[in-house]
């Protein structure tokens, strides 16, 4: 049964640890928590004259440099001051040069959201008509490319150190002092420090580069670094840092000092040792809550002492997890995990998950605003994933409890069992003992028959003694190497007694799958905290749409039907296009193929063009995508201007056979 399973709960966990790659692959460099709800002039827009200034509107305050807001002209060059600044609130202006000609002007910005993460995009807008432009709009996220990678992997390993290390320190003072002389439990708290350590260290030195150039090269730039430093983020990467130089001094002293107390004596250690360690994990949870999602938003104050709250729940429940399952697995054999060590982490576990409910409750309620949230934004989508795992591990946890009550049934009966197994190999010595102790009789026996020439043969004995010892120096070594093999076998006879416990090898079973559920989740965690919450995204698509609704007229979704003939096989029907909501900014465009009959029906190539000939705007193309039989369709089209615009649709229904018609509509 035990063979035959591990391989199974093995192959669990690393297909587990598999979702967790692909969900740390898919997850993508951070999402911005800024969003850009309103500018003036507004995208798309076409103005009779050139503005003085242009204003962004964020959802919520960024911080930004002289670059971080710019304007270009058709040729790409700058025609702003290059000098940004806040109107109040989270509205930021830069004014323009005076006297600019007509034509498109591309507005690029790239600022820093109070939760530290980058927000970069750009739009345009047209003075006297749109032209064309040589500038690019950026469409590149903030924090793509190596350093941004680097960067999500940095704060992952973060995560998963502070778990380790808060987690495994706390289980060693609180359910199994022994422990702390366990090698694999020392170097996995290690482990977790060392991890911990170095990746602050790396989002230290990449930060600059990640919410500015995105390049290599300005890593080791010692100005952008002290830019850094006066940063809320620096400030926390750099408390942290301080903060890990004191868990070194506790680690030390917990695997050195504590560990060589007596029992009584680490009674009176394990308090001083619990406040300080409580005190330095708490700092280090706050390193996160005052640089990111709580730190800004409704109840800030409130939002980050709950933040700390939540995190060390998180580290005591994984982090004591993944110790528990180390040295169930690989802990000697002569030190086996004590079923009362396990009783007093399935408590400790019990009160971590009250703890993050309730806090997780609260950051839910905050973050997502509305019911709707949980399904309409990837925030509240990847919140029903991790409650869903919650629930997964709650359950298997469940299991794990009812497996250490029964190893604590059974322990006095595994006690006995092994007391009997030694008492009868000790009785079995003295045996082999009297065996050899006969066999000497008889010598002596025979000795004593020829007493006057003993004492020659005791004379030369003695001197075949010497010689032997000198003939065979290795026998010391030999001696050592048998104690070393009787050693091992010693030890592999305990590991053989301690895994054929049936109630042991289910605990480790159930802690196996509860540890391989607990990566996936925290990895799940570590991507919501860089995602957009979903209060955010709802508020800046809410003004986003009340923007264009006030500074354009209501207008209905307008269709156009128009019938062709190509003049080859196949070549006569009718296209409709729809555009809604027909009016200035962003449309949706729909465009449909139908033979005579009215049946749908699919043709090489559809093309769209828009003109508007009063102004000499056009033709705008578009190239809508297939979607399905006869229906093509293409998001976000562009109409700078209201007016009686052409709507040209180009119909290919052969290699040689294609016919362009039109009409025309008032769209805005």
């Amino acid at each position: 049964m035990t063979q035959t399973t591990a391989p199974r709960l093995r192959t669990l966990v690393l297909l587990l640890l598999a979702a967790a790659c692909a969900l740390l692959a898919g997850a993508g460099p951070a999402s911005a928590h800024a969003a850009l709800t309103s500018s003036d002039p507004r995208q798309g827009a076409v103005v009779d004259k050139a503005p003085a200034q242009v204003s962004l509107t964020f959802s919520e305050s960024v911080s930004m440099d002289d670059d971080s807001l710019r304007v270009l002209d058709p040729k790409g060059k700058r025609v702003d001051d290059g000098r940004p600044a806040g109107t109040g609130g989270t509205t930021y202006t830069v004014k323009l040069h005076a006297g600019l000609p007509d034509g498109t002007y591309t507005v690029t910005y790239q600022v820093v959201s109070a939760d530290s993460h980058p927000v970069a995009g750009a739009y345009t807008f047209s003075v006297g008509a749109p032209s064309e432009t040589s500038v690019s709009v950026y469409t590149t996220e903030a924090g793509e490319g190596p350093v941004g990678w680097l960067y999500g992997l940095g704060r992952y390993v973060s995560y998963a150190g502070f778990t380790v290390l808060v987690g495994g320190a706390a289980f060693v003072l609180a359910c199994w002092p022994r422990g702390s002389g366990v090698r694999v439990v020392q170097r996995l708290v290690v482990a977790g420090w060392l991890a911990l350590t170095a990746a602050t260290l790396l989002l230290l030195l990449l930060r600059g580069s990640y919410t500015g150039s995105g390049t290599f090269g300005d890593v080791f730039d010692l100005n952008l670094l002290g830019e850094v430093l006066q940063t809320k983020t620096g400030a926390a990467l750099v408390s942290r840092l301080l903060l890990l130089a004191a868990a070194a001094l506790f680690v030390a002293v917990l695997f050195g000092a504590y560990d060589k107390r007596e029992d009584e004596e680490k009674r009176d250690l394990t308090f001083g040792l619990a406040i300080g360690g409580a005190v330095v994990a708490a700092g280090l949870a706050a390193t996160w809550a005052m640089s990111e999602h709580a730190s800004v938003g409704l109840q800030a104050g409130l939002a980050m002492p709950v933040d700390v709250v939540h995190l060390l729940a998180v580290a005591a429940w994984l982090g004591g997890l993944t110790t528990l399952l180390v040295a169930l697995y690989r802990a000697p054999a002569d030190t086996p995990v004590p079923a009362a060590a396990v009783r007093r982490f399935s408590r400790i576990a019990f009160g971590s998950v009250i703890a993050l409910v309730l806090t997780g409750t609260y950051q839910s309620w905050r973050q997502l605003g509305s019911w709707t949230a949980f399904t309409d934004t990837r925030y509240g989508q990847l919140l029903l994933v991790k409650i869903g795992l919650v629930a997964v591990l709650v359950g298997v946890a469940y299991l794990s409890r009812r497996w250490t009550a029964q190893l604590a049934e059974a322990a006095p009966a595994v006690l006995r069992r092994r007391e009997k197994e030694r008492e009868k190999e000790e009785v079995g010595a003295p045996k082999s003992a009297e065996k050899g102790s006969g066999t000497a009789k008889g010598a002596d026996t025979a000795t004593g028959a020829a007493k006057g020439a003993g004492k020659a043969v005791g004379t030369a004995k003695g001197a075949g003694t010497a010689s032997g010892t000198a003939k065979n120096p290795g026998d010391s070594r030999r001696a050592a190497q048998l104690a070393r093999q009787r050693a091992a076998v010693d030890a592999a006879r305990q590991k053989r007694q301690r895994d054929s416990d049936p109630h042991r090898f289910g605990l480790r079973r159930s802690v196996l799958a509860e540890a391989g559920v607990a990566v996936v989740l925290l990895a799940v965690t570590t991507v919501l905290t860089q995602t957009e919450p979903g209060r955010t995204e709802e508020e800046a698509k809410a003004a986003g749409q009340s923007s264009v609704s006030t500074s354009t007229p209501a207008t209905g979704a307008v269709s156009l039907d128009m019938p062709f003939d190509t003049g080859g096989p196949n070549g006569k029907g009718v296209v409709r296009v729809e555009l809604d909501p027909a009016r200035v900014g962003a449309n949706d465009l729909h465009l449909y193929v139908e033979n005579p009959d009215g049946n749908a029906f699919d043709v090489p190539e559809v093309k769209v063009a828009f003109t508007l000939k009063a102004k000499d705007i056009g033709p705008l193309p578009v190239v809508p995508d297939h979607i399905t039989t006869g229906h093509w369709s293409a998001s976000g089209v562009q109409v700078p201007m209201a007016g009686d615009w052409e709507v040209a649709v180009t119909v290919r229904t052969s290699d040689i056979d294609q016919m362009t018609v039109s009409k025309n509509t008032q769209i805005g």
